[in-house]
């Protein structure tokens, strides 16, 4: 069974409008594209760029930093950075592409919720 968050009033975010928020220690970025809610984690893949301080276009978010760009539909990978040639592809060795992670979202009562961020179970060893 999946648990679901309340997070903020569906007019608290415009379309076209991203925002950051802390959810369980995680932070959760939830985009607005039409009347449409998505939410990702909001830390970026690649080196950990605040993607809330990014760009987003349709459902394409791009990082502020390595301008990254994920689709918010399923998290996976438009362009790992923008990077060319042998930096991008010593990168790509360091640093393997990795989709974002996302979670479902769902609006009740004029309220948004979304998926509780699964925090990844602890590995004995």
């Amino acid at each position: 069974m999946v648990d679901y968050i309340e997070m903020v009033k569906l007019d608290d975010i415009q379309s076209g409008q991203m925002r950051m928020f802390e959810v369980e220690s995680r932070q959760v970025l939830l985009a607005r594209v039409g009347d449409t809610i998505y939410a990702a984690n909001n830390i970026c893949p690649h080196m950990g760029g605040n993607l809330s301080m990014g760009k987003l276009e349709g459902t394409m978010v791009t990082c502020p930093r390595h301008h990254s760009q994920f689709d918010l539909t399923d998290g996976h990978v438009i362009r790992w950075t923008d990077w060319t040639g042998i930096k991008l592809n010593l990168g790509k060795v360091v640093r393997p592409p990795r989709p974002l992670e996302t979670y479902r979202t769902r609006i009740e009562n004029g309220r948004i919720l979304v998926e509780s961020p699964r925090v990844p179970a602890e590995v004995n060893s």
